[in-house]
């Protein structure tokens, strides 16, 4: 071999890193160090070895290991997150070590005893699309290892963008399978540490009609819902591959959500009579078997795949606010000292939403907290970012720039993160726009709307943005779209401000006075509904009573207009001078008795 010559060579990689380890360092380090050797040499160390394997790094937290046979390795992943599972049985949640597995099969470059390149890159980055106490594996070794492992089946995760990797990377995920005798297989597959966020599976839905036709409808409307949901980043949803597994069979609610590893399930049916169609939906919590959401859809069938799309669209956009919600409610009766980091995110988002100085300052030591245990919990730098956005919108900060700046800073940081979070990019559009970066923004939240269009939280703020860039129309296009996504959203009346804003200003006056009225209905308190209320007003001439609702605006908060004499939120300057020209009439028509 020539001298210098690069050596290379096709490996399995395992890539093993413990979840929360910052955590639990920060909690006992001593604890923490001995526990993770004692794992490394007596498990680890012993199972590679075991599987025709070597450890080739070992640092800090994780470890990296090379196997001449995918099968091995699998295998080899398999028992080491077995025995961990059942050696954490005997230990306290809090101080149990939980591993994250990845593996690739690929090229990598030998160098002494250490591995290189991109077959060793891309194993780390598997390893970080798995939960605590998962296996995440390549698309390559799926391939390879097919039916080769008895009673081990793979779910499909889809395709990733990953770091330093040019290409999508397909993923799946390892769960063992029961015997065709045995029933269904479960999804908790190994005996781990259970992921704190919430997990859901849509079951096949029922086909009602008599008709075996018609099962097509039902299988495409569960399937759409599997992928809707799965846009929805804060919790896990459960592949068709594995929920199909029920389909015709009766299983229990509950029996199939243990099976599963679920805590909750979609379920319903669905009955086609002539130009009729009738579907029946319900999210059951699995915990105690109470319905926590449920909805009956009766069509007219026209287009049966706008039906199927629209079903899809009204169920992915209500069910989210409802786990958020019930999830909520369970962390609640939490001690403090057991939370984790995704308790404490969820207290955030709580927090968040009181829109009260309070409520914003422990949204953010909440999710100082969830970023403390969890660094690379990007929706808790969302959450932070979301919250330091609060302060400048309510007037929380007297230091505007900074505040802005550190929006800024969590949002790119979420990002950086997960580039697939569509809440990471939704915090960075609204910080771009306080930032006047009207381009940057549009980009932002339209890639955000890209990657989750059943968010009504993101369709708004797209829409609001295209309207404070030039495009009214479509503005309220979008913003009228997440109204109807979500209808029953607690802060109604902020959609409502934003819709009536950009109907004045595309001239739709009558529209606008009408949405602004709804707006001060839904919530009286808010003092911008009363401000926007008064200037579509001014605009159809109504000055006696846009004269009130300004009034009502300083009353509920003391020097709102005068910080608003020069807002200009709009890049165009018609805009601008719709909203001043407004404001003007009121104050002029002051004493003239108008």
């Amino acid at each position: 071999m020539a001298e210098g010559r690069v050596q290379r060579r096709l490996a399995a990689i395992l890539a093993a890193d413990v979840a929360g380890y910052s955590r639990l360092m920060g909690q006992d380090e001593e604890r923490t160090l001995a526990a993770f050797k004692k794992i490394l040499h007596e498990v680890i160390d012993a199972e590679v070895a075991e599987h025709s394997g070597r450890v080739f790094k070992t640092m800090g937290d994780g470890v990296l290991a090379e196997f001449s046979s995918v099968v091995e390795a699998v295998k080899c992943a398999v028992t080491i997150q077995r025995a961990i599972g059942e050696r954490n049985a005997a230990v306290a949640p809090e101080h149990r070590i939980v591993f994250r597995i990845g593996i690739n099969v690929g090229d990598v470059i030998a160098e002494e005893s250490d591995l290189y390149g991109e077959g060793v890159n891309l194993a780390a980055r598997l390893q970080s699309l798995a939960e605590p106490g998962e296996i995440v594996v390549a698309g390559s070794v799926y391939e390879q290892v097919g039916d080769k492992i008895p009673n081990l089946m793979f779910e499909d995760r889809g395709e990733h963008t990953v770091k330093n990797i040019a290409r999508p990377v397909r993923a799946f995920r390892v769960r063992l399978a029961h015997s065709a005798a045995s029933g269904p297989a479960p999804a908790v597959d190994l005996p781990a540490w259970p992921s704190d966020r919430p997990s859901i599976a849509v079951l096949p839905f029922a086909n009602m009609s008599g008709d075996r036709e018609q099962e097509y409808f039902a299988d495409g409307l569960s399937e759409d819902l599997i992928t809707a949901l799965n846009a929805w980043r804060s919790f896990r949803v459960i592949s068709r591959n594995s929920s199909f597994v029920y389909k015709r069979k009766g299983v229990a609610a509950k029996d199939a959500a243990r099976d599963l590893g679920v805590r909750y399930l979609l379920s319903g049916s669905v009955r086609r009579s002539a130009n009729h169609l009738r579907a029946n939906v319900e999210l059951i919590d699995a915990s105690d078997g109470h319905q926590v959401w449920a909805e009956k859809f009766d069509r007219e069938l026209g287009d049966v795949f706008a039906l199927q799309d629209e079903i899809t669209r009204r169920v992915a956009a209500a069910i989210e606010p409802e786990l958020t919600k019930i999830e909520q409610r369970r962390i609640a009766i939490k001690r403090p000292e057991n939370l984790s980091a995704w308790d404490h995110y969820l207290r955030g988002v709580a927090a968040l939403h009181e829109l009260t100085n309070d409520g914003n300052k422990r949204a953010r030591a909440m999710f100082e907290k969830a970023i403390a245990q969890e660094p690379t919990f990007a929706e808790a730098f969302a959450g932070l970012s979301n919250a330091y956005e609060r302060d400048l919108m309510l007037e929380f900060t007297e230091g505007r720039s900074e505040t802005l700046r550190q929006a800024l800073d969590a949002a790119r940081r979420a990002v950086e993160l997960d580039d697939n979070c569509a809440s990471a990019y939704l915090r960075l559009a609204t910080a771009y726009g306080w930032a006047d970066e009207h381009e940057l923004a549009v980009a932002a939240v339209t890639r955000a709307a890209e990657l989750n269009p059943y968010d009504a939280h993101i369709r708004l703020a797209r829409g609001n943005r295209l309207d404070l860039a030039g495009r009214p129309d479509e503005g309220i296009r979008e913003m009228t779209d997440a109204i109807g996504l979500n209808p029953h959203e607690p802060h109604l009346h902020i959609y409502l401000c934003f819709l009536a804003r950009a109907y004045l200003t595309a001239h739709r006056i009558d529209d606008a006075v009408c949405t602004a009225r709804k707006a001060v209905q839904r919530r009286p308190s808010y003092p911008h509904a009363h401000y926007i209320l008064a200037l579509c007003l001014a605009q159809s001439d109504q000055l006696a009573e846009a004269r009130l609702a300004l009034r009502e605006c300083e009353r509920l908060h003391p020097g709102f207009i005068e910080r608003r004499r020069n807002w200009q939120p709009y890049v165009g300057a018609a805009s601008n001078e719709i909203l001043r020209d407004s404001l003007n009439k009121i104050m002029l028509s002051k004493g003239r008795g108008a």
